[in-house]
């Protein structure tokens, strides 16, 4: 992620710019009254709407401390379709960044709609969350070798007889110099693991807070998104899927 550059994951279609799956098709929640149904409409807001409220948690207790959104992930799940304990770390890191930095007023929506766009929540190519977020087997990029639509970044081990390309990591696709930076541990385990959700999903708040600025008005938040990976197209993507979970739908 970031630094200008992104790749799409592996398996997915190849990108214009940078990594992100950039697709459209939607699945919707259909809500049914009176012999009709009916679609709930999503909003065309920039930026997206924040979504149901997170209710206020001990942001200071020991280990994994996301999961005292057990509840309330559980009744967002029911609409959105999002994993439990990845509505957890999205909550969580926006819990954090309320906190830490109220000015930013990112929402867990633009995380969701980020996680969703780069790895399907944790769960591209068969990938699972495991209760200690940790999402395995790891999800990995296709290498940044130059290719059409990839940037061309050299591991720090490369040589010019044996080069060798990063990829991004992980369910919010951080490229490792990228990760090196803005990296935190968010489940208080120690480790600071661009392949647990926690730790992904707070990093991913903290960058687009030192990006964009405000995030509750759209000119912070095209930045942030913007920075996070140079397409117009994939910012679309992203605020249209924040946006249909901000009113509760699937994508």
């Amino acid at each position: 992620m970031m630094n200008g550059v992104r790749i799409r994951m592996a398996g997915l279609r190849a990108p214009l710019t940078r990594a992100g799956l950039v697709g459209t098709a939607v699945a919707l929640v259909l809500l049914t009254g009176c012999g009709t149904t009916h679609l709930t409409p999503v909003p065309d807001d920039m930026p997206p709407g924040a979504g149901a409220p997170i209710p206020a948690i001990d942001l200071d207790a020991p280990g994994r401390t996301a999961i005292q959104l057990h509840d309330w992930a559980k009744e967002q799940r029911e609409s959105t379709g999002i994993p439990v304990l990845a509505l957890e770390a999205y909550g969580y890191a926006a819990a954090v960044m309320a906190r830490s930095k109220p000015e930013c007023g990112i929402g867990w929506t633009t995380l969701a709609g980020i996680a969703s766009v780069e790895s399907q929540h944790g769960s591209h190519a068969g990938s699972s969350i495991a209760d200690d977020g940790t999402v395995s087997p790891p999800i990995r990029g296709l290498a940044l070798d130059g290719s059409p639509g990839r940037a061309r970044i050299l591991d720090a081990s490369s040589t010019d007889a044996n080069p060798v390309y990063v990829r991004a990591m992980g369910p919010f696709q951080f490229i490792p110099e990228t990760w090196k930076r803005w990296g935190v541990d968010a489940n208080g385990d120690g480790k600071i693991d661009p392949d647990n959700i926690d730790d992904a999903a707070l990093t991913a708040a903290r960058y687009l807070c030192a990006m964009g600025g405000d995030l509750t008005a759209a000119p912070g938040w095209q930045q942030a998104l913007l920075t996070y990976n140079q397409s117009t197209s994939y910012m679309n993507t992203v605020r249209y899927r924040a946006a249909a979970y901000s009113v509760g739908r699937t994508v």
